[in-house]
């Protein structure tokens, strides 16, 4: 049974070294998230350390997804744009540890993760992904929309580049 939760800076502490866990994995099997190899669990914790000090200061929101008590998935929803921007907001790290794939636990922590941004009364939400993966028929089906494509954008893991596709999505306010 997949449960989708908001982690608070407490939570994130408490699964620091899931997060970690789930970061590592996706890097490991080769996922273009921001990092190069070599990677391990010291640079994945300081990066949810950061992400930590973010949720304190209300910059953006985390969700997770468990399976069980496992923590196998993660999203996040920065909101720290622009005085002008505030209407939008960024998904990024769309995570999901390789053993929990195959069982609607992205889908499930992106929709969660739209109401959110719903209930925050946002209007816009934008990403980008790697061209051609997984993920980015995972956001064509659920109504994404592409901008396009800009070639070279990130590296894989091993240094070679990769394009990107930059989507966005419009969402209706929930009612106050």
């Amino acid at each position: 049974m997949i449960r989708i939760a908001r982690l608070d800076p407490d939570a994130a502490r408490r699964h620091r070294d899931a997060l970690a866990e789930v970061l590592c994995d996706c890097v490991e099997g080769g996922a273009s998230v921001s990092f190069l190899w070599p990677f391990d669990r010291e640079q994945a914790a300081r990066y949810w350390d950061g992400v930590v000090t973010a949720l304190d200061e209300r910059r953006h929101r985390l969700l997770g997804a468990f399976d069980g008590e496992r923590l196998g998935g993660t999203v996040q929803l920065w909101l720290d744009g622009p005085c002008n921007q505030r209407h939008r907001g960024d998904v990024r790290k769309l995570l999901v540890h390789r053993a929990c794939r195959r069982r609607g636990m992205a889908q499930r922590l992106l929709e969660a993760m739209e109401a959110e941004a719903r209930e925050r009364g946002l209007t816009l939400l934008t990403l980008d992904t790697v061209t051609g993966g997984d993920a980015e028929r995972l956001y064509r089906t659920q109504d994404w929309q592409s901008v396009g494509v800009i070639p070279r954008y990130a590296k894989w893991p091993d240094g070679r580049f990769c394009d990107t596709t930059v989507f966005y999505k419009e969402l209706a306010a929930t009612a106050a």
